[in-house]
């Protein structure tokens, strides 16, 4: 079933950078997009095994809260060597004791877990992105998923992205995320990957 989730749209998440890079691949379509934090809605607890199940929960919680169709995006970087680590964890890489995000920890950590696999270690990785749409009237959800293959980098380079953009870069290419255009990675990216599927299945015009 085709349905429009315009004009006005949730964007369940708390994270700038996700907020303004969805906000930068709907705008062609007109459609209005407010942030959680906007609403003063409650970060949820994360507690599905895949980014598919995060991503569903997420925006199901929020167009239960606001009565509007929402968004929600899980995404996350998987290593190689790592055995798909961090994956749904990536976020909680960046935390300290205190619950506050830092994404050069987060960087730090992964390379230093790369390095203790051994110097024959892939460097291959992958970043992954679930996209779910929940209605709030009649509890329908439905999820794309998005992928970019590429290698990590050390040390980190650029400033343009967020997260593990600045260590990876995406196959093909020799920039990282973070020192590419935004208009450039907003083509290749897993998050650019998902929204064309979910434009295809979805009535945007």
């Amino acid at each position: 079933m085709i349905r429009r989730i315009g004009p006005k749209l949730v964007i369940a998440t708390h994270n700038d950078g996700k907020l303004r890079e969805i906000r930068d691949l709907l705008a062609p379509f007109g459609i209005e997009c407010v942030g959680a934090a906007d609403l003063d809605l409650p970060v949820p607890e994360e507690t599905g095994v895949t980014f598919v199940d995060n991503a569903d929960l997420k925006a199901r919680q929020a167009a239960d809260l606001t009565g509007l169709p929402a968004l929600a995006d899980d995404s996350g970087i998987c290593i190689d060597a790592l055995g798909g680590r961090p994956g749904v964890h990536t976020a909680n890489w960046a935390e300290d004791e205190a619950g506050n995000r830092d994404w050069t920890r987060a960087m730090e950590r992964a390379w230093s877990e790369l390095q203790q696999a051994g110097p024959d270690a892939s460097s291959d990785a992958h970043f992954a992105c679930a996209l779910a749409i929940a209605w709030p009237d009649d509890g329908q959800a439905e999820s794309f998923e998005g992928r970019a293959d590429g290698t990590l980098v050390w040390p980190p380079r650029g400033d343009k992205g967020f997260g593990y953009d600045p260590m990876f870069v995406p196959a093909g290419h020799d920039q990282t995320f973070a020192e590419m255009d935004p208009a450039e990675k907003h083509r290749i990216s897993h998050r650019a990957d998902a929204f064309r599927k979910l434009t295809e299945a979805l009535a945007l015009s």
